[in-house]
């Protein structure tokens, strides 16, 4: 099967394109490499998939009509995975312009290229912060999520309903995946599992908001690997026991669609996380206790049982062995534990990836 990867540099791209080639598939993937935070990882992640045979990368920005519509017409895949998309929730404050851009225009091209040559299915992600200032918890995607805080929030809830337009309109199969807080190795730096390590490896003070109360749904990426590809291999059709005059948001009477969360069942306090971090590295943390920051949310806590049945998905790895395995991965960096020795290519990608170490942990990005 060819599959179309977009976001193939990114955090769980590179990780979903590395388990589709390493069950046989052939990947073409997309990415702009921009500058949200360092590239140099970004190259790094990258270089990991080019190293498989069955990859093929394609340079190309989302929100580019003419060049996402030369990746459809010259590769024509059977089914897309399109986990690209302008990341992080309080960037929007800065340039909302660029999530529009990404997140809706880019999403229009590619539900375009999906309709105009014959995809057999479409999954896309989607995220937990759709949910908003819902505090029915576990959240459940068969309940009303009409209030987001956030930009970013809102453009992913504007993809699920373009989504579900296409469906109806096109009979395009389409599977939207609300993502909760995933890490792990090659995490994003922006992220609060890498900004937390680099700080407390350096003796800083970590800021820790909501004074560390707030719980979250965190999962690590093998776990939300395995549900995006079981979510790619089960084709939704119309849900006939669905009533327009009750309508289940999570699936379609009149379109082959679902919407699923995809996370850990069980939420984790922040200063729970901080402990166990703190005991991977051996070094206690300097807390900066504050308040809860505008557009976040006390608490998120995943009701995946919808997925489960669809799909046999179940999180598996636990925050414990997760951050273990994570604090492993950046402490064994410097030494290319990826299999760099073994390719050329990778091996540069890792060189600058040990020369910037200090300047990704702290997350740079535009202004």
């Amino acid at each position: 099967m060819k599959v179309l990867v977009t976001g193939t540099a990114g955090f769980i791209g590179s990780h979903v394109a590395l388990k589709l080639l390493a069950r046989g598939d052939t990947v073409v993937g997309v990415d702009n490499l921009n500058d949200y935070y360092d590239v140099s990882l970004k190259q790094a992640r990258l270089a990991r998939v080019q190293a498989q045979a069955g990859y093929t990368h394609v340079h190309a920005d989302l929100a580019d009509r003419e060049a996402m519509a030369r990746v459809f017409e010259q590769h024509r895949p059977d089914r897309v995975v399109h986990l690209a998309a302008q990341a992080g929730v309080r960037y929007a404050a800065k340039n909302p312009h660029v999530y529009v851009s990404s997140n809706v225009t880019g999403f229009l091209h590619v539900l375009e290229g999906c309709r105009h040559h014959g995809v057999q299915h479409l999954v896309y992600a989607s995220t937990s912060s759709v949910y908003g200032a819902n505090t029915d918890l576990p959240f459940s995607e068969h309940r009303s999520a009409e209030h987001p805080l956030t930009l970013y929030a809102a453009t992913k809830k504007a993809n699920e309903q373009m989504a579900h337009s296409y469906a109806h309109l096109y009979g395009l199969p389409c599977t939207g995946l609300r993502f909760f807080t995933v890490y792990g190795p090659w995490g994003r730096p922006d992220m609060a599992l890498f900004l937390f390590t680099k700080a407390i490896l350096a003796g800083e003070p970590i800021p820790v908001f909501n004074e560390g109360r707030h719980k979250r749904s965190f999962t690590y990426i093998d776990d939300i690997v395995e549900g995006v590809v079981r979510a790619l291999d089960t084709v939704p059709g119309k849900d006939p026991a669905w009533r327009g005059d009750h309508p289940d948001p999570a699936t379609s009477g009149v379109a082959p669609y679902r919407l699923y969360n995809i996370g850990n069942e069980r939420p984790v306090e922040l200063l729970r996380y901080i402990e166990v971090l703190e005991r991977c590295l051996g070094r206690k943390a300097t807390l900066q206790l504050l308040p809860l920051q505008a557009g976040d949310v006390p608490a998120t806590e995943a009701d995946v049982s919808s997925l489960a049945a669809a799909v046999g998905y179940r999180p598996k790895v636990s925050v414990e062995e997760g951050v273990a395995h994570f604090v492993e991965w950046y402490r064994r960096i410097s030494v290319c534990e990826c299999g760099a020795a073994r390719n050329g290519k990778l091996r540069a990608a890792c060189v600058r990836s040990r020369a910037n170490l200090r300047r990704i942990s702290a997350g740079s990005r535009r202004p």
